[in-house]
């Protein structure tokens, strides 16, 4: 087997297949170096109101947009944030089999002291690979040293290389952005993980799709959770729009 790495920007309680991607691959990477987008998932998801996703963030200290993930931080009264969002999540998802095991642990994640955004995400991520039997080694790419500037996919190759990883696996919604020609010149292989089209039961109502992990954990039990790591496909980037990405 080869060794794979995978790598992705600290999001907190991403959908499933975040965690698909981190066990799947044999090192995984958080890249708290990165730039902090806004408006993107990095502290913000849904979960499920009343059969209706519903938008959760949680709100960040102003912060420059130049600014590392590593150097944003929560806000100042996240305590109370918190707790609105625990009480809205035991209130909508009161009747959910797994509702006594998960309410528990979510409430732990969120008493977890730290306020820095990375150093929080990395923690939840942690919490929940523990629940779910992931156990993929997880580093932070700020241990690296790595410049601050550099082209993503030469970053992507050093990180591979500095994991001694074969592999480099990335979420299919980022097949535009590398080129395997250029990762096959470093002797590495490139490949992308694509989510199955997957169901669970939730409520009476239509299924809704791409939710925070929150809502994946609160309706699946641990055996459950583990068929659902395993709906997934791999498969091989486009060679041409790739190029023409990087041109």
């Amino acid at each position: 087997m080869l060794r794979t790495v995978s790598m992705m920007q600290p999001y907190l309680f991403p959908y499933l297949g975040y965690f698909q991607l981190i066990a799947l691959s044999d090192v995984f990477v958080l890249g708290d170096d990165l730039q902090y987008v806004k408006g993107s998932w990095m502290n913000r998801n849904r979960v499920l109101v009343n059969g209706q996703p519903k938008l959760i963030t949680f709100p960040l200290r102003k912060g420059h947009q130049t600014e590392q993930i590593r150097e944003r931080w929560l806000c100042d009264d996240f305590d109370r944030e918190a707790e609105a969002l625990m009480k809205m999540l035991e209130r909508c998802y009161a009747k959910a089999p797994q509702r006594d095991t998960v309410l528990p642990l979510i409430r732990s994640i969120l008493a977890y002291p730290e306020r820095n955004l990375a150093l929080f995400t990395e923690n939840a991520l942690r919490r929940i690979c523990a629940y779910m039997d992931i156990r993929t080694p997880i580093y932070r790419g700020s241990s690296l040293g790595l410049p601050a500037k550099m082209d993503m996919q030469d970053r992507v190759i050093q990180i591979v290389h500095r994991m001694d990883g074969e592999l480099y696996l990335n979420p299919i919604g980022g097949i535009e952005l590398y080129c395997p020609a250029r990762f096959r010149a470093d002797g590495l292989l490139l490949r992308f993980l694509r989510m199955d089209d997957l169901t669970y039961p939730q409520f009476k109502h239509p299924f809704v799709p791409s939710l925070s992990i929150i809502d994946v954990l609160m309706f699946n039990s641990r055996e459950q959770l583990k068929d659902l790591l395993l709906r997934f496909s791999v498969v091989e980037g486009h060679e041409k729009r790739a190029a023409l990405a990087t041109a």
